[in-house]
Protein backbone atom coordinates (compact mmCIF):
# COMPACT_ATOMS: atom_id res chain seq x y z
CA UNK A 1 0.00 0.00 0.00
CA UNK A 2 1.23 3.17 -1.24
CA UNK A 3 0.42 7.14 1.06
CA UNK A 4 0.46 9.97 -1.01
CA UNK A 5 1.92 12.99 0.76
CA UNK A 6 0.24 12.32 4.30
CA UNK A 7 1.42 16.39 5.66
CA UNK A 8 -2.12 17.04 3.67
CA UNK A 9 -4.41 14.73 5.75
CA UNK A 10 -4.59 17.50 8.66
CA UNK A 11 -6.09 19.75 5.80
CA UNK A 12 -8.43 16.97 4.43
CA UNK A 13 -9.45 16.34 8.27
CA UNK A 14 -10.27 20.00 9.11
CA UNK A 15 -12.27 19.82 5.56
CA UNK A 16 -14.30 16.91 6.82
CA UNK A 17 -14.95 18.37 10.35
CA UNK A 18 -16.16 21.65 8.65
CA UNK A 19 -18.58 19.44 6.68
CA UNK A 20 -19.76 17.66 9.74
CA UNK A 21 -20.31 20.90 11.73
CA UNK A 22 -22.41 22.60 8.33
CA UNK A 23 -24.37 19.82 7.14
CA UNK A 24 -27.53 20.83 4.66
CA UNK A 25 -30.06 18.66 3.52
CA UNK A 26 -30.18 17.51 -0.59
CA UNK A 27 -30.67 20.18 -3.06
CA UNK A 28 -29.88 23.02 -0.25
CA UNK A 29 -26.49 22.37 0.05
CA UNK A 30 -25.74 25.75 -0.65
CA UNK A 31 -22.27 26.59 1.63
CA UNK A 32 -21.08 23.17 0.86
CA UNK A 33 -20.89 23.63 -2.51
CA UNK A 34 -19.76 27.04 -1.83
CA UNK A 35 -16.91 25.61 0.42
CA UNK A 36 -16.03 22.88 -1.80
CA UNK A 37 -15.82 24.46 -4.84
CA UNK A 38 -13.69 27.67 -3.16
CA UNK A 39 -11.02 25.27 -2.51
CA UNK A 40 -10.79 23.59 -5.47
CA UNK A 41 -10.45 26.63 -7.42
CA UNK A 42 -7.80 26.95 -5.12
CA UNK A 43 -6.10 23.65 -5.90
CA UNK A 44 -5.91 24.77 -9.95
CA UNK A 45 -9.37 22.96 -11.15
CA UNK A 46 -11.97 24.49 -13.41
CA UNK A 47 -15.13 23.95 -11.42
CA UNK A 48 -18.31 24.27 -13.31
CA UNK A 49 -21.32 24.34 -10.73
CA UNK A 50 -24.96 24.97 -10.76
CA UNK A 51 -25.73 20.72 -11.80
CA UNK A 52 -28.61 19.49 -9.84
CA UNK A 53 -28.66 23.23 -8.25
CA UNK A 54 -25.94 22.65 -5.82
CA UNK A 55 -23.93 20.01 -7.72
CA UNK A 56 -20.36 20.69 -9.33
CA UNK A 57 -17.50 19.11 -11.70
CA UNK A 58 -14.14 20.24 -10.90
CA UNK A 59 -11.95 19.37 -13.92
CA UNK A 60 -8.20 18.93 -14.56
CA UNK A 61 -6.27 18.40 -17.40
CA UNK A 62 -3.23 17.57 -18.14
CA UNK A 63 -0.85 15.85 -21.39
CA UNK A 64 -2.37 15.40 -24.65
CA UNK A 65 -4.57 12.06 -24.42
CA UNK A 66 -8.37 12.45 -25.17
CA UNK A 67 -9.59 9.96 -22.47
CA UNK A 68 -11.12 11.03 -19.32
CA UNK A 69 -12.43 9.44 -15.68
CA UNK A 70 -15.04 10.43 -13.20
CA UNK A 71 -14.67 10.10 -9.44
CA UNK A 72 -17.48 10.66 -7.93
CA UNK A 73 -18.64 11.89 -4.19
CA UNK A 74 -21.96 12.51 -2.27
CA UNK A 75 -22.43 15.56 -0.29
CA UNK A 76 -25.94 16.09 1.12
CA UNK A 77 -27.12 15.22 4.89
CA UNK A 78 -29.96 13.66 6.64
CA UNK A 79 -32.54 15.19 8.70
CA UNK A 80 -31.45 13.43 12.25
CA UNK A 81 -30.48 14.76 15.67
CA UNK A 82 -27.12 13.78 16.15
CA UNK A 83 -25.90 11.67 19.16
CA UNK A 84 -22.68 11.29 18.39
CA UNK A 85 -20.95 13.21 21.35
CA UNK A 86 -17.80 14.59 19.24
CA UNK A 87 -16.70 18.05 19.43
CA UNK A 88 -17.13 19.28 15.94
CA UNK A 89 -20.59 18.02 16.55
CA UNK A 90 -23.13 19.58 13.70
CA UNK A 91 -24.36 23.27 14.35
CA UNK A 92 -27.57 22.87 12.85
CA UNK A 93 -30.02 20.55 15.16
CA UNK A 94 -32.09 18.15 13.44
CA UNK A 95 -29.67 18.03 10.76
CA UNK A 96 -26.51 15.57 10.41
CA UNK A 97 -24.06 13.63 8.16
CA UNK A 98 -24.69 9.97 9.34
CA UNK A 99 -24.28 8.73 6.47
CA UNK A 100 -20.48 9.36 5.66
CA UNK A 101 -20.93 12.13 3.05
CA UNK A 102 -18.75 14.30 4.42
CA UNK A 103 -16.02 12.05 4.40
CA UNK A 104 -16.41 10.89 0.57
CA UNK A 105 -16.59 14.96 -0.12
CA UNK A 106 -13.32 14.95 1.97
CA UNK A 107 -11.33 12.22 0.87
CA UNK A 108 -12.05 13.30 -3.24
CA UNK A 109 -10.91 16.55 -1.86
CA UNK A 110 -7.58 15.85 -0.85
CA UNK A 111 -7.06 13.43 -3.79
CA UNK A 112 -7.79 16.82 -6.19
CA UNK A 113 -5.05 18.72 -4.41
CA UNK A 114 -2.50 15.74 -4.83
CA UNK A 115 -3.62 15.23 -8.54
CA UNK A 116 -2.95 18.82 -8.82
CA UNK A 117 0.62 18.69 -7.54
CA UNK A 118 1.41 15.77 -8.61
CA UNK A 119 0.17 15.39 -12.57
CA UNK A 120 0.87 12.40 -13.07
CA UNK A 121 -1.40 11.31 -15.66
CA UNK A 122 -2.16 11.57 -19.44
CA UNK A 123 -6.04 12.95 -19.80
CA UNK A 124 -8.83 14.48 -17.85
CA UNK A 125 -10.28 13.82 -14.72
CA UNK A 126 -14.02 15.21 -13.66
CA UNK A 127 -14.22 15.18 -9.97
CA UNK A 128 -18.51 15.26 -9.36
CA UNK A 129 -19.38 16.73 -6.67
CA UNK A 130 -22.72 15.69 -6.32
CA UNK A 131 -25.59 16.68 -3.97
CA UNK A 132 -29.06 15.01 -2.91
CA UNK A 133 -28.09 11.10 -2.85
CA UNK A 134 -30.77 10.58 0.49
CA UNK A 135 -33.97 10.61 -1.28
CA UNK A 136 -33.80 13.25 -4.00
CA UNK A 137 -31.66 11.32 -7.13
CA UNK A 138 -29.04 13.71 -7.39
CA UNK A 139 -27.07 11.92 -9.58
CA UNK A 140 -30.14 11.67 -12.32
CA UNK A 141 -30.42 15.70 -11.59
CA UNK A 142 -26.85 15.99 -12.68
CA UNK A 143 -27.29 13.55 -15.61
CA UNK A 144 -30.80 15.73 -16.93
CA UNK A 145 -28.61 18.85 -16.55
CA UNK A 146 -25.90 16.91 -19.13
CA UNK A 147 -23.18 15.81 -16.81
CA UNK A 148 -21.97 13.14 -19.14
CA UNK A 149 -22.93 15.35 -22.56
CA UNK A 150 -20.56 18.41 -21.17
CA UNK A 151 -18.42 16.28 -18.91
CA UNK A 152 -17.35 12.88 -21.05
CA UNK A 153 -16.31 10.34 -19.16
CA UNK A 154 -14.94 6.71 -20.57
CA UNK A 155 -15.52 5.40 -16.71
CA UNK A 156 -17.31 6.82 -14.02
CA UNK A 157 -16.39 5.41 -10.10
CA UNK A 158 -17.69 5.83 -6.79
CA UNK A 159 -17.41 4.54 -3.44
CA UNK A 160 -19.21 4.54 0.15
CA UNK A 161 -17.76 3.48 3.71
CA UNK A 162 -18.82 0.74 5.28
CA UNK A 163 -18.84 1.34 9.71
CA UNK A 164 -19.85 -2.60 9.10
CA UNK A 165 -16.71 -3.98 7.18
CA UNK A 166 -13.23 -4.57 8.75
CA UNK A 167 -10.87 -1.41 8.70
CA UNK A 168 -9.27 -1.13 5.11
CA UNK A 169 -10.90 -3.97 3.19
CA UNK A 170 -12.56 -3.12 0.42
CA UNK A 171 -15.55 -4.82 -1.16
CA UNK A 172 -16.61 -5.14 -4.72
CA UNK A 173 -19.29 -6.97 -6.80
CA UNK A 174 -19.90 -7.63 -10.41
CA UNK A 175 -23.33 -6.77 -12.05
CA UNK A 176 -26.56 -6.13 -9.61
CA UNK A 177 -24.93 -4.82 -6.07
CA UNK A 178 -27.86 -2.69 -4.77
CA UNK A 179 -31.88 -2.98 -5.66
CA UNK A 180 -33.72 -0.30 -7.29
CA UNK A 181 -36.10 1.68 -4.77
CA UNK A 182 -39.67 2.13 -6.46
CA UNK A 183 -42.96 3.78 -4.51
CA UNK A 184 -46.52 2.45 -4.68
CA UNK A 185 -49.65 4.68 -2.79
CA UNK A 186 -52.79 2.84 -3.01
CA UNK A 187 -56.52 4.25 -2.40
CA UNK A 188 -58.78 1.39 -1.78
CA UNK A 189 -61.96 4.05 -2.75
CA UNK A 190 -65.41 2.86 -0.80
CA UNK A 191 -68.53 4.07 0.60
CA UNK A 192 -68.50 4.95 4.40
CA UNK A 193 -70.99 3.39 6.75
CA UNK A 194 -72.12 2.35 10.21
CA UNK A 195 -70.21 -0.30 11.50
CA UNK A 196 -73.43 -1.89 12.87
CA UNK A 197 -74.84 -1.53 9.50
CA UNK A 198 -72.18 -3.39 6.86
CA UNK A 199 -74.25 -4.44 4.43
CA UNK A 200 -75.35 -0.89 3.68
CA UNK A 201 -71.80 0.58 2.73
CA UNK A 202 -68.90 -0.99 1.26
CA UNK A 203 -65.63 -1.22 3.19
CA UNK A 204 -62.07 -0.64 2.22
CA UNK A 205 -60.48 -1.64 5.43
CA UNK A 206 -61.74 -5.26 4.20
CA UNK A 207 -61.01 -4.89 0.45
CA UNK A 208 -57.46 -3.32 2.04
CA UNK A 209 -56.44 -6.64 4.08
CA UNK A 210 -56.98 -8.30 1.37
CA UNK A 211 -54.73 -6.43 -0.81
CA UNK A 212 -51.78 -6.95 1.75
CA UNK A 213 -51.96 -9.86 1.97
CA UNK A 214 -52.05 -10.91 -1.82
CA UNK A 215 -49.18 -8.49 -2.81
CA UNK A 216 -47.27 -10.99 -0.37
CA UNK A 217 -47.97 -13.69 -2.81
CA UNK A 218 -46.13 -11.79 -6.18
CA UNK A 219 -42.82 -12.71 -4.54
CA UNK A 220 -43.85 -16.04 -3.77
CA UNK A 221 -45.44 -16.94 -6.83
CA UNK A 222 -44.33 -14.87 -9.99
CA UNK A 223 -40.72 -14.03 -9.52
CA UNK A 224 -38.28 -16.79 -9.81
CA UNK A 225 -37.02 -17.95 -6.35
CA UNK A 226 -33.49 -17.68 -7.33
CA UNK A 227 -34.24 -13.33 -8.06
CA UNK A 228 -34.02 -11.46 -5.28
CA UNK A 229 -37.14 -8.90 -4.73
CA UNK A 230 -39.13 -6.85 -1.85
CA UNK A 231 -42.93 -5.63 -1.52
CA UNK A 232 -43.66 -4.67 1.95
CA UNK A 233 -46.69 -2.76 2.81
CA UNK A 234 -44.89 0.04 5.59
CA UNK A 235 -48.22 2.21 6.09
CA UNK A 236 -51.71 1.30 6.23
CA UNK A 237 -53.99 4.54 6.99
CA UNK A 238 -57.95 3.95 7.45
CA UNK A 239 -60.82 4.93 9.76
CA UNK A 240 -60.90 6.90 13.78
CA UNK A 241 -63.15 4.73 15.25
CA UNK A 242 -64.05 1.11 15.89
CA UNK A 243 -68.19 2.02 14.67
CA UNK A 244 -67.58 4.09 11.76
CA UNK A 245 -66.77 2.26 8.09
CA UNK A 246 -64.70 4.89 6.54
CA UNK A 247 -64.96 6.32 2.98
CA UNK A 248 -61.10 4.98 2.21
CA UNK A 249 -58.32 3.33 2.73
CA UNK A 250 -54.09 4.28 2.18
CA UNK A 251 -51.11 2.38 2.02
CA UNK A 252 -48.29 2.77 1.17
CA UNK A 253 -45.41 0.01 -0.02
CA UNK A 254 -41.64 0.00 -1.00
CA UNK A 255 -40.80 -2.16 -4.09
CA UNK A 256 -37.14 -3.52 -4.62
CA UNK A 257 -35.33 -5.41 -7.51
CA UNK A 258 -32.27 -6.13 -8.33
CA UNK A 259 -32.99 -6.49 -12.51
CA UNK A 260 -34.64 -4.23 -14.94
CA UNK A 261 -36.84 -7.31 -15.58
CA UNK A 262 -37.88 -8.29 -12.01
CA UNK A 263 -38.91 -4.66 -11.38
CA UNK A 264 -41.33 -4.05 -14.44
CA UNK A 265 -42.62 -7.58 -13.79
CA UNK A 266 -42.91 -6.31 -9.80
CA UNK A 267 -44.97 -3.24 -11.31
CA UNK A 268 -47.22 -5.23 -13.72
CA UNK A 269 -48.43 -7.67 -10.87
CA UNK A 270 -48.88 -5.07 -8.49
CA UNK A 271 -51.15 -3.19 -10.30
CA UNK A 272 -52.68 -6.01 -11.55
CA UNK A 273 -53.61 -7.54 -8.27
CA UNK A 274 -54.67 -4.39 -6.63
CA UNK A 275 -57.12 -3.20 -9.19
CA UNK A 276 -58.13 -7.43 -9.16
CA UNK A 277 -58.76 -7.58 -5.16
CA UNK A 278 -60.62 -4.20 -5.41
CA UNK A 279 -63.00 -5.22 -7.80
CA UNK A 280 -63.45 -8.48 -6.31
CA UNK A 281 -65.02 -6.52 -3.80
CA UNK A 282 -67.15 -3.72 -5.54
CA UNK A 283 -64.86 -1.28 -4.97
CA UNK A 284 -62.59 1.32 -7.06
CA UNK A 285 -58.93 1.63 -6.27
CA UNK A 286 -56.28 4.70 -7.27
CA UNK A 287 -52.86 3.93 -7.80
CA UNK A 288 -49.64 6.15 -7.96
CA UNK A 289 -46.85 4.04 -8.75
CA UNK A 290 -43.79 6.24 -8.61
CA UNK A 291 -40.00 4.73 -9.96
CA UNK A 292 -37.41 5.90 -7.75
CA UNK A 293 -33.84 4.38 -7.87
CA UNK A 294 -32.63 2.14 -10.73
CA UNK A 295 -30.75 -1.05 -9.64
CA UNK A 296 -26.96 -0.33 -8.93
CA UNK A 297 -25.25 -2.81 -11.90
CA UNK A 298 -21.47 -2.43 -11.68
CA UNK A 299 -19.85 -3.39 -14.86
CA UNK A 300 -17.61 -6.30 -15.29
CA UNK A 301 -14.64 -5.00 -16.85
CA UNK A 302 -14.36 -2.05 -14.99
CA UNK A 303 -15.22 -3.72 -11.64
CA UNK A 304 -12.18 -6.68 -12.23
CA UNK A 305 -10.07 -3.32 -13.16
CA UNK A 306 -10.51 -1.89 -9.83
CA UNK A 307 -10.53 -5.16 -7.68
CA UNK A 308 -7.51 -5.87 -9.31
CA UNK A 309 -5.87 -2.34 -8.75
CA UNK A 310 -7.39 -2.67 -4.74
CA UNK A 311 -5.36 -6.32 -4.57
CA UNK A 312 -2.25 -4.46 -5.73
CA UNK A 313 -3.07 -1.66 -3.23
CA UNK A 314 -3.82 -3.05 -0.43
CA UNK A 315 -3.34 -6.49 -0.91
CA UNK A 316 -5.08 -9.80 -1.24
CA UNK A 317 -6.43 -10.21 2.30
CA UNK A 318 -8.21 -7.02 1.86
CA UNK A 319 -10.11 -7.04 -1.20
CA UNK A 320 -13.11 -9.43 -1.35
CA UNK A 321 -16.41 -9.71 -3.02
CA UNK A 322 -19.89 -9.09 -1.79
CA UNK A 323 -21.39 -11.87 -1.18
CA UNK A 324 -24.76 -11.31 -2.36
CA UNK A 325 -26.51 -7.99 -3.29
CA UNK A 326 -27.75 -5.25 -0.30
CA UNK A 327 -31.82 -4.03 -1.23
CA UNK A 328 -31.07 -0.83 -0.18
CA UNK A 329 -30.42 1.62 -2.98
CA UNK A 330 -27.93 4.04 -4.51
CA UNK A 331 -28.16 6.71 -6.73
CA UNK A 332 -24.91 6.29 -8.37
CA UNK A 333 -26.96 3.65 -10.60
CA UNK A 334 -27.62 6.00 -12.69
CA UNK A 335 -24.26 7.17 -13.53
CA UNK A 336 -24.10 3.50 -14.33
CA UNK A 337 -26.55 3.11 -16.67
CA UNK A 338 -24.97 6.19 -18.39
CA UNK A 339 -21.34 5.40 -18.72
CA UNK A 340 -19.38 2.10 -17.97
CA UNK A 341 -18.08 2.08 -14.03
CA UNK A 342 -18.04 0.51 -10.55
CA UNK A 343 -19.74 1.52 -7.01
CA UNK A 344 -17.40 -0.35 -4.12
CA UNK A 345 -17.36 -0.50 -0.73
CA UNK A 346 -14.80 0.71 2.11
CA UNK A 347 -14.57 -0.84 5.09
CA UNK A 348 -13.97 2.02 8.10
CA UNK A 349 -15.12 -0.38 11.14
CA UNK A 350 -13.17 1.13 14.73
CA UNK A 351 -14.92 -1.27 17.11
CA UNK A 352 -16.91 -4.88 16.72
CA UNK A 353 -19.83 -2.52 17.39
CA UNK A 354 -19.87 0.65 15.82
CA UNK A 355 -23.44 2.92 15.57
CA UNK A 356 -24.38 2.10 11.56
CA UNK A 357 -25.24 4.41 8.67
CA UNK A 358 -28.04 6.71 9.56
CA UNK A 359 -27.80 6.30 13.22
CA UNK A 360 -27.47 9.39 15.46
CA UNK A 361 -24.36 8.58 16.55
CA UNK A 362 -22.71 7.36 13.38
CA UNK A 363 -19.60 9.31 12.95
CA UNK A 364 -17.33 8.60 9.71
CA UNK A 365 -13.71 6.99 10.82
CA UNK A 366 -10.85 9.84 9.82
CA UNK A 367 -8.61 6.92 10.27
CA UNK A 368 -9.81 5.50 6.84
CA UNK A 369 -9.16 9.46 4.82
CA UNK A 370 -4.83 8.96 4.18
CA UNK A 371 -5.94 5.65 2.82
CA UNK A 372 -8.72 6.85 0.40
CA UNK A 373 -7.44 9.68 -0.40
CA UNK A 374 -3.89 7.69 -1.28
CA UNK A 375 -6.74 4.95 -3.45
CA UNK A 376 -8.18 7.69 -5.48
CA UNK A 377 -5.04 9.24 -6.29
CA UNK A 378 -3.65 5.74 -7.31
CA UNK A 379 -6.83 4.99 -9.21
CA UNK A 380 -6.93 7.95 -11.31
CA UNK A 381 -3.74 7.97 -12.42
CA UNK A 382 -3.60 4.35 -13.25
CA UNK A 383 -6.56 4.95 -15.37
CA UNK A 384 -4.84 8.17 -17.11
CA UNK A 385 -1.01 6.43 -16.69
CA UNK A 386 1.06 7.98 -19.08
CA UNK A 387 2.66 6.14 -22.14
Amino acid sequence: MSIHQPNIMPDVVAYRHYLHQHPELGLSEVKTSDFVASRLVEMGYEVTRGLATTGLVATLRNGNSSRAIGLRADFDALPIHEQSGVDYQSLHPGLMHACGHDGHTAMLMGAAKILAERRNFDGTIHLIFQPAEENYAGAHLMIKDGLFERFPCDAVFGLHNDPSIPFGHFVFREGPMMASADECKITVIGRGGHGAEPQAAADPILAGASIVLALQSIVARNIHPLESAVITVGAFNAGVASNVIPEKAEMAVTVRALTPEVRDELERRIRAVVEGQAASYGLSVEIDYERGYAPTINHKAETDYVRNLARRFAGEDKVRDMERPIMGSEDFSFMLQERPGTFFLLGTAKTENDPPLHHPRYDFNDEIIPLGVSFWVELAEDFLKKA
